[in-house]
């Protein structure tokens, strides 16, 4: 008996009033969200894209007039201590290790005095 009660009940709020209006602003969100859709994708492609397309630009510009010296070697204390050697090639050189910008503890490779 109580099932049956709250079946008529359920089924008399979804014939309800409020419930239509419910699902008219919910029909008039749906379209809403086509527009914001368009809106955002029209953005993408007219501010983001150019956007990224100019930063990726100045960066190459900046690249491009940029020397590549290495700076000089200065034997900080603080920096590159070694107490125990890495496990992999002769030890004192990091695993992601690029001779052109990462020091070892007595200078850059090819330039040890």
């Amino acid at each position: 008996i109580k099932m049956a009660a709250l079946t008529r009940l359920s089924q008399a709020l979804l014939r309800s009033p409020l419930t239509q209006s419910r699902r008219q602003l919910s029909a008039a969100a749906a379209g809403h969200g086509e527009q914001a859709a368009r809106t955002w994708k029209i953005l993408t492609f007219v501010v983001a894209l150019p956007g990224v397309a100019v930063c990726m630009l100045n960066m190459y510009l900046k690249e491009q007039s940029h020397t590549h010296e290495q700076p000089e070697f200065v034997p900080y204390t603080h920096l590159r201590i070694r107490s125990k050697r890495f496990p992999w090639g002769d030890g004192t050189k990091t695993l992601f290790h690029n001779p052109h910008v990462n020091a070892l503890p007595d200078g850059f490779e090819g330039h040890n005095e």
